[in-house]
Parts: C-alpha cells; structure tokens; sequence
C-alpha cells in the first residue's frame, strides 16, 4: 500500500498499473515527458469527407475490439449522440472498447446493457449520475472506472496516459469540410470547450451534425484540419436538456443565508477589488451569490475583469449589465448563456486545457480570485467529496472542482449544514475529490468555518471573527452542530474491492472509491 499525503491507502497494484504515484500535495507532482500526437492522416483534394451513416464512419474509421474511443457530453441530459453511436457499434459486434467520455449523465444509463454484453470494459470520466453509477458501485465491471477533473482528462489526453483512437463528437452545425460550432443549427449548446481537446488528439475524429452550414461555417470550434468524416442524422439532441436540474434561481430561505454570509466573507476578505476575477457553480446558493455580489459591486463601483467556467444566465446578465469585463465559457449551463456566446464578443469560447489543465504553461483556473462551489460532504480535514453519495454509491461529477480551489486565491464551499437527515460535515468523506489544503472557507446556514490549518487563512480569519454579521465556528463545531441534528449516521459497508479510481489534477491517485457491500 501507498499511503498518500491525505492518508488514504493506494493499492500498490493500481499505482503500478496506472504507472502514477499517490497524491503528495496539490502542486506536489511536476510534469515530466512531451505532449503526445497523433496519426498523421492527410484528406487530399476532392475527398469528400460526408458520409451516409454513423455505421459506415464506424467502418471507416478501423475501429477494433480493444480500442478508446471518446465523447464530450455538452448536451448534458440532452445528449442523443453517445446512444446513436454505441448502438451501430454493438451491431457490428465490436467489443472490449474504453470510453473516454468529459462526463456521464442520467441520459446515459442505457450504457449498463452495453457493459453486460462486453461491448464497454472500461469508462474513464468526470461524473456518473443516476443507475448507470450504482451498478458501476455494485461491481458490473471488471475494471475499475477513472474519475478524472476537466482539467486532469484534458492533462491526461495532452500527456498520452489516455489515447483516443476514435472521437465521435456531436456538434450543433459542421459545414462538409468539418469545420464546426455550438452557436448555429437547431440544436444549439453554445461552447464545445470539452469536445475541442478530443479533436485535437484523438487518431480519428467524426463529426455528427443535424445542421450542414455552407462552407465556410465560422467561428470554427472544431477545425477542418482536425475532422476525418462527417455524418448528418435528424437530431443530435435536445438543447433543453442542456439547462435541465442544472441552474435555479432559489427563493430558499436557507440558500439566501448561505449566499448572504458567503457574500460576507468574500467582502471581508479582501478579493472583492476592482479587477477581480470569479467561477461560481450552479447551485441555488452559489447563483445567489453572484445577486449579492452584484448589490456590493454597485456599492463600491467595481467590476470584474472575468468570470470563469461553466457559465450561466446569472454572469451572463451581470456581463451585459456591465459588471463583468470577459467571460472565459468552458460549458454553456443554460440557453442564456447559449445564446450569448453566438452574440458577445467578449463571451469567449476556451477548452478545456486552458480552462484547468495544471500541466500546461497556464491555465485560467491559476488566475481566479474567487471560486465557489459546492459539496455532497466535507470533513473535519476541510477534505470534499462530490462524486459519491451517503450511500456509497457514485452519483456526481469531480467536473473542475479541484481544479478550480487549487487555482483559486478564495475557495469556498457553500452548502446546508445537513440534507435530509444527511450530515454535510463530516468526521471522514466518503471519497477525496478536493483535497482540504486546496480550501479556504465553509459556508452553511448554522455557521462559517477557516481553515487556519494554512498559513494564508490566519488573517482572513482574524477579519471574519471581527465582523459580527458572520457567526464563525470551527469545523469541529460544524460537525457537532450536524450530528445534534441528523445523529450519528451508521458506517457504510464496503468490500475490498475497488471500483472506481479518483486520479488528482495532475495524474496522481488521491482515492480509491470500494464495492458497496450488499445486504
């Protein structure tokens, strides 16, 4: 076993498999080799690059048994391209392939049936949601699935550990050459910032479209230089679900005190300055801080240079309104923020490498002033999980969360106090995503807790204990207030068996996540 900086045992098999190391600290672990490439493949004049079917660049492309093939999931619940394409696969009898997909959804629990019959052995993601995550913790596949952030898959791709043999990537509009966007078609989902690094690495790239452009159909996200084939059908997937369970605008008394104090500490602790530079998450909590900050922004006259990440109607209106210079767009949340980026030139499409990748020579997520974010639980260490549930079972997404509050100068958590009868602080996670050295501030409802385990935080907590409006507690005391409340939940009970491995940032293996032992 390797016991890594947090204390968590790593099997000796998995780091030797995975040929990595356990998690030594955030910035612990510097980049070694070259960045890898690709099949050289040319499209000579006069080729046509259109196909009739999904089918036929299936057989084009030469994909085998054994093979990685990758899809980005910008339709979110939405998405109809990854149930299109595993179903042609699975007719022409391809078998053992590895999926290398941005994130899985709800939409995507179709995919079980395809494990079973052995058609997918291996998933290498951000999320898994709904009852394709719970077979996945009962132990349906014999590998163990990768949980990696947007910003540690893009490093992965960059880096070779992860080779994408065929990219089949769902695009809203492509002219006949490949060159394509998410701002034009009838299937609109704004940024392609995840689906862009598939297209720059994978041997092979097929578009699949529901809208043909004439050509030349720019902006061009994805570039003609980097598409091998294009496949027209009737429709990619449906633009509402895009925004579906994603943002709200809350009227929860409990979420309006978690914005208000967390808007407290971000007056207080000395970021909020002209200039400065913010990521929020989707969470009714979190949009409500970004209407709080507004009210302290016009109050001190000042603005924002950029927002960051997955963006939503929220910074979206806070741009046009003039209170937010640049926004830097990953992943369109809403049809809002859909919308913009075909209109606001300074509604900026990036990938997903300059979004968060920590092995590149900068990435934005280094330049944030202010990240908040959200959790399933938090313990006494300052530790997140929000990729495993009260139950054990994976049912959330590691998305840009440690990406995001390693970069970040303030990284907050805002979230209840408790669930249900589920507490949100804990005295151990059920799984690592952010490691606690990478978190500054808790926010609940009952209290705000510092980590003054880093050096940074001793002032900020000095000027948070002499505002009366914020009630600052220890996490200890968090804890204790959780557990008056829900009690002291039973432990979970877990096999030996591992079936999920949570890859750090930058490659190293924070945590393991076990089988769910059945009753």
């Amino acid at each position: 076993m390797g016991i890594n900086s947090i204390n968590i045992n790593i099997p000796d098999d998995i780091l030797k498999e995975r040929k990595t190391v356990e998690f030594k600290g955030e910035f612990a672990l510097e980049p070694k080799g070259n960045i890898q490439g690709r099949k050289i493949t040319a499209t000579f004049c006069g080729k046509n690059k259109k196909l009739s079917s999904i089918a036929e660049s299936i057989e084009k492309t030469g994909l085998k048994d054994g093979m990685t093939i990758s899809f980005h999931h910008h339709f979110r619940a939405g998405d109809y391209i990854i149930r299109m394409v595993m179903k042609e696969i699975a007719n022409l009898g391809i078998k053992n392939l590895n999926l290398c997909v941005s994130s899985l959804t709800s939409a995507h629990e179709f995919l079980i049936d395809y494990i079973k019959d052995g058609t997918v052995t291996g998933i290498e993601t951000s999320g898994i949601r709904g009852k394709l995550g719970e077979e996945i913790s009962k132990g349906i596949m014999k590998k163990p699935v990768i949980i990696r952030s947007h910003g540690g898959r893009a490093r992965a791709i960059e880096a070779g550990d992860t080779k994408i043999d065929v990219a089949f990537l769902g695009v809203p509009c492509s002219d006949e050459y490949g060159n394509a966007n998410g701002i034009h078609g009838k299937s609109q989902c704004g940024s392609l910032g995840y689906a862009i690094i598939d297209s720059k690495y994978a041997d092979k790239v097929v578009l699949i479209t529901d809208t043909i452009m004439p050509y030349p159909n720019v902006p061009a996200s994805i570039s003609q230089q980097d598409v091998d084939y294009i496949v027209e059908v009737e429709e990619i997937g449906d633009p509402n679900g895009i925004a579906s369970g994603a943002t709200r605008f809350t009227k929860d008394p409990k979420e309006l005190l978690i914005a208000k104090y967390a808007s407290a500490v971000i007056e207080a602790s000395g970021y909020l300055k002209d200039g400065f530079s913010i990521q929020a998450g989707t969470g009714g909590a979190s949009l409500a801080v970004a209407r709080f900050l507004k009210e302290k922004m016009e109050e001190k006259n000042i603005k924002a240079s950029f927002g960051l990440g997955g963006i939503s109607k929220q910074f979206v209106d806070l741009h046009e309104e003039g209170f937010i210079g640049t926004l830097f767009d990953v992943q369109g949340f809403d049809l809002k923020a859909v919308e913009s980026i075909g209109k606001n030139n300074k509604h900026v499409e990036i990938d997903a490498s300059l979004y968060a990748n920590p092995h590149n020579k900068g990435c934005i997520a280094n330049k944030l002033d202010i990240v908040i974010l959200s959790a399933l639980e938090v313990d006494k260490n300052f530790n997140v999980n929000v990729i495993t549930g009260s139950d054990g079972y994976i049912r959330g997404a590691s998305g840009g969360h440690s990406d995001t509050a390693a970069g970040a100068k303030l990284s907050m958590i805002v979230s209840p106090l408790v669930r249900g009868r589920i507490p949100t602080i804990v005295e151990k996670v059920n799984t690592v995503i952010t490691p606690g050295e990478s978190i500054d501030v808790i926010v609940t409802e009952r209290g705000v807790a510092i980590n003054d385990k880093l050096s940074k935080n001793k002032e900020l907590k000095e000027r948070l204990e002499s505002n009366k409006n914020i009630p600052i507690l220890s996490i200890e005391e968090l804890h204790e207030k959780a557990l008056k409340i829900t009690g002291t939940p039973e432990p979970i009970k877990y096999e030996d068996r591992v079936v999920g491995i949570v890859e750090y940032r930058d490659g190293s293996i924070i945590d393991v996540i076990h089988k769910v032992k059945e009753d």
